[in-house]
C-alpha cells in the first residue's frame, strides 16, 4: 500500500501541470483573438479540452488564470534572458538586446498584458514583474566590483527605481498599441535608465568622484 501512494503522487502531480498547462495555453491563445473581459471558462476549458470542474478544480475564474499565466510567462522570460554584467565590455549591447527581448515577450501576448497592466488590469501581476525586475538589477548590482561601483545609492532603492521606470514605460506603449517596435523601445529606453547608471560605450563604470547628476558645462560657460 505504501509503494502504491509513493507511485500515484508524483502521477497526481504530472496531471495537475498537465492541465495546468493546457490551460493557460489556451488562454493565451483566446486572449490573441479577444479581450480578456470576452473570454469565459466554457471558452478556456473547451479550448483547452478539459471540463468546467476541471477548471474550477484548479482557478476560480479567468482573471486568476490569467495571472498565473502572466507571472509564469515573466518568470520564464526574465531566466531567460541574457544576463550582461555591469563590467562588461560590451555592456551597452547586451543591455539593449535584453531589453528588446523584454518587450517583444511583451508584444507577443499584447492583448493579455495590457488587460493585465492597465488601469483595470491586475496588482498581483504588476507587482510580480516589478519585482523580478528589480531582483535581477539588485543582483547585478551586488555581484559588481564595488571599487568600479560604489553604492552612492543604496542597492535596493536603485533596483527598485529602474524597475519601476521600465514597468510605466512598458504598460504606457502596451496601452499605445505597441505603436514602436520592440528593438526601438529597447533603444529609447536604455538612454533613460542608463541615466542613472551613466555607463560608457565600453561597459566602464562612472567615475568615484563624479557625483550623479547634470554633466557639468565646460569652464567658462556661463
Amino acid at each position: 500500500m505504501a509503494t502504491t501512494r509513493k507511485s500515484a503522487a508524483p502521477s497526481s502531480d504530472r496531471r495537475v501541470r498537465r492541465t495546468r498547462l493546457a490551460l493557460a495555453r489556451a488562454l493565451i491563445e483566446l486572449a490573441e483573438e479577444r479581450d480578456l473581459s470576452r473570454i469565459g471558462v466554457s471558452d478556456v476549458a473547451e479550448r483547452a479540452e478539459v471540463s468546467r470542474s476541471a477548471f474550477y478544480d484548479h482557478y476560480g475564474d479567468v482573471h486568476e488564470l490569467a495571472e498565473d499565466a502572466c507571472t509564469q510567462m515573466i518568470d520564464e522570460l526574465i531566466e531567460s534572458l541574457p544576463g550582461p554584467a555591469l563590467d562588461s565590455a560590451d555592456l551597452v549591447r547586451e543591455a539593449i538586446e535584453s531589453l528588446t527581448a523584454f518587450f517583444g515577450s511583451l508584444a507577443g501576448h499584447a492583448g493579455l498584458y495590457h488587460a493585465l497592466l492597465g488601469a483595470q488590469g491586475s496588482a498581483r501581476v504588476a507587482g510580480h514583474i516589478r519585482r523580478r525586475v528589480a531582483a535581477v538589477i539588485h543582483e547585478r548590482l551586488r555581484q559588481a566590483d564595488a571599487g568600479d561601483w560604489p553604492e552612492r545609492v543604496p542597492h535596493d532603492v536603485t533596483a527598485a527605481f529602474t524597475a519601476g521606470a521600465l514597468m510605466g514605460v512598458a504598460t504606457d506603449w502596451l496601452e499605445r498599441g505597441c505603436s514602436r517596435p520592440p528593438a526601438e523601445m529597447a533603444a529609447i529606453t536604455w538612454p533613460l535608465l542608463n541615466a542613472h547608471y551613466r555607463v560608457s560605450e565600453g561597459g566602464a563604470a562612472p567615475a568615484r568622484d563624479v557625483p550623479p547628476g547634470p554633466v557639468p558645462s565646460e569652464e567658462g560657460e556661463h
